[in-house]
């Protein structure tokens, strides 16, 4: 079966069909990420990124259907309450860059004209931007600082780690974009800091997901182990729902793809994401594999607490650059 772009949105556009008969109390539908470029695919694999948007509350937030090992649907569900103030919107560090440009697919009761009236309007003004990525370094920050007294341990404590180091790349890539995509995180951060003035950040980011460790053959001899937790942990009560047996192929390939690029190293973020959420829901004794990972890549014991400052001084410079940038327009 030839799966293309076109397929995918006609797809998209047919679930929205039927989900228009079955869920009477939709008000709008539309897709964002992957799908909004040219190439979706990373290692002829992709997903379908659809929001659904309801009157009321839906029967679930998030919803993965798969169409084939390679591709799957991701559909978010969320309330119009959700909508309700789209002058607040734009400044939201996520909601914002997903509204101001979608691929809509169905709308009623004037959604889109509302919406987007309201998330466009002054959208890309230095106040508003600076305070989406203000939004994302605060979090940030208080992220590290819990994580100076935190006696949480194991997935708990990574997973606060790894939460304050993608909202401090955010804060980054929201100058001149929307967040980071999961699996190109350390492939397009570079482009967008380098585009803020910083290139020298895409290294940093990269130092501080055990990047250094990263030599030979480390990153293939982890495979093995993190497809075992994944398809362990997929299903299980709680388990974050991108941990899902239809997104092991869209994992897997990527991860072939990136191994076989020059951007090997690519494959951290993606691959420790999703590792620690598998361990996450895993009980202590299946989580050997997962901690030796850590291990190997500095990211355990006092390699830990090394990265932890390494992304305090990420944090600083972040700090500066939004400072600059307020100075130099008068914010």
């Amino acid at each position: 079966m030839r799966i293309t772009r076109d397929f995918l949105i006609r797809t998209a556009r047919e679930t929205v069909q039927k989900r228009t008969l079955s869920e009477p109390d939709l008000v709008a539908a539309y897709l964002t990420g992957s799908l909004l470029r040219e190439d979706p695919f990373l290692g002829g694999a992709a997903d379908v990124d659809l929001v659904l948007v309801h009157a009321g509350a839906p029967r679930a937030g998030r919803e993965i259907v798969p169409l084939t090992a390679e591709v799957h649907i991701d559909i978010q569900h969320r309330r119009r309450d959700d909508y309700a103030r789209p002058r607040e919107l734009r400044m939201d560090p996520r909601l914002g860059p997903e509204l101001y440009n979608p691929m809509w697919l169905y709308e009623s009761q004037h959604f889109l004209e509302f919406v987007q009236a309201g998330v466009r309007d002054k959208f890309d003004e230095p106040a508003n931007l600076l305070e989406r990525s203000r939004r994302n370094a605060t979090q940030a920050r208080e992220l590290w600082s819990a994580l100076q007294t935190s006696q949480e341990n194991g997935p708990a404590l990574m997973l606060s780690y790894l939460k304050a180091v993608e909202l401090a790349a955010d804060a980054i890539a929201v100058l001149n974009g929307g967040p980071l995509a999961e699996r190109r995180f350390l492939l397009d951060f570079p482009i967008r800091a380098e585009a803020a003035g910083a290139p020298g950040l895409g290294g940093e980011l990269l130092r501080m997901l055990g990047g250094p460790m990263a030599t030979g053959t480390v990153l293939e001899d982890l495979l093995p182990e993190w497809e075992k937790a994944f398809l362990d942990a997929a299903g299980r009560p709680k388990v974050e729902a991108r941990i899902h047996p239809a997104r092991l192929g869209y994992y897997m390939l990527s991860f072939e793809a990136l191994l076989a690029s020059e951007s090997r190293r690519a494959i951290l973020w993606p691959l420790l994401q999703t590792w620690t959420l598998a361990a996450a829901v895993l009980p202590a004794t299946k989580q050997a594999k997962w901690l030796a990972a850590c291990e190997a890549l500095g990211l355990a014991g006092v390699g830990f607490y090394e990265r932890l400052e390494s992304l305090d001084g990420l944090l600083d410079t972040i700090e500066e650059m939004l400072e600059e940038l307020a100075a130099k327009y008068g914010l």
